[in-house]
């Protein structure tokens, strides 16, 4: 079983940035994710707002903080599906899906962000990724000169929907409020001709057999019920954390979210969070760094700490 004196779950920008931190404290560290590096980021088209680079590609920025990590020597990434936390006593233990995938650390760095949070209405579960798609970068060029439906309003809606906007046909923006991202993409979006957006509504199904033909959804205001005509949907709807491997631990709270103080601690002693899936009130790229770098701090010191007894 592989020993090292951190162990961080999930290489997003908060997991990234952590072992960085970590590695220079000197720790032995293992930077652990199910997916390729960058979590969310690497599903964004553009990341307009990180200090010092401008506008950038969310894979390209996920891509050069990977290229930093490599600069370590004591950073060791792999590849596990985590299903069990086992962190009671001095030394923590993570237990993947796949087989012989266990690994102990003096401290651990919980990092796994969020995932897509989806509708549960009738129809989403027969055109999952065969028609829907929390995914714009990822399946948008396959709609090109077709017709498109984004569901939801905030940063991630607004700012993909203009991704979109670039070559689709005609996009259809459906939120269950108004647009509530930054007022300025608000205004880009609003000035496009071939967008046409419809606030206060609640989504009742998805249309067609084999093949997604329209979303169905109603006025929360007066009731009426409309059918829009599409070829693809993209959902951004929120997110859920990604954090069921931590149930037993009793450090989430009841959203499912990591509790932790000031400095990334939970509850259990070694343990920190750090990124989306800690409770904050602002989920950025930015704030994911700066929570990896105050947990990389904190888990050098705990280990430190237990080498001097």
């Amino acid at each position: 079983m592989a020993q090292y004196d951190v162990i961080i779950v999930g290489a997003g920008p908060a997991g990234m940035t952590a072992a960085i931190y970590a590695a220079r404290a000197g720790q032995s560290v293992l930077l652990l994710d199910k997916l390729a590096p960058g979590g969310q980021i690497i599903n964004t088209n553009e990341i307009q707002n990180y200090p010092g680079v401008g506008t950038i590609n969310g894979a390209e920025l996920a891509y050069q903080m990977f290229e930093h990590t490599r600069q370590f020597d004591n950073i060791t990434f792999d590849y596990g599906t985590v299903r069990e936390i086992q962190g009671i006593g001095s030394e923590k233990k993570v237990l993947c899906v796949e087989k012989d995938k266990e690994f102990t650390g003096k401290a651990l760095i919980l990092a796994t962000g969020t995932r897509p949070r989806r509708l549960e209405v009738p129809g989403e579960d027969r055109f999952c990724g065969n028609g829907i798609s929390w995914c714009a970068i990822c399946d948008g060029p396959r709609y090109r000169d077709q017709d498109v439906v984004v569901i939801g309003g905030g940063n991630s809606a607004v700012e993909e929907s203009i991704f979109l906007a670039g070559f689709v046909k005609s996009l259809t923006i459906i939120t269950m409020l108004d647009l509530t991202a930054d007022p300025i993409a608000c205004e880009e979006l609003h000035s496009m001709d071939h967008v046409t957006i419809y606030p206060y509504q609640e989504i009742l199904g998805f249309a067609g057999d084999t093949k997604l033909t329209g979303v169905h959804f109603k006025s929360a205001e007066t009731g009426e019920e409309h059918t829009v005509s599409c070829d693809g949907v993209f959902e951004y709807i929120g997110l859920t954390p990604s954090t069921e491997y931590l149930r037993d631990l009793n450090i989430l709270n009841s959203d499912g979210y990591l509790e932790v103080d000031e400095k990334m601690h939970t509850r259990v002693k070694g343990i920190f969070g750090a990124g989306d899936c800690v409770t904050k009130n602002l989920r950025q790229v930015i704030t994911a760094c700066a929570d990896g770098a105050v947990a990389a701090q904190e888990a050098a010191h705990f280990v430190r700490s237990r080498k001097d007894l």
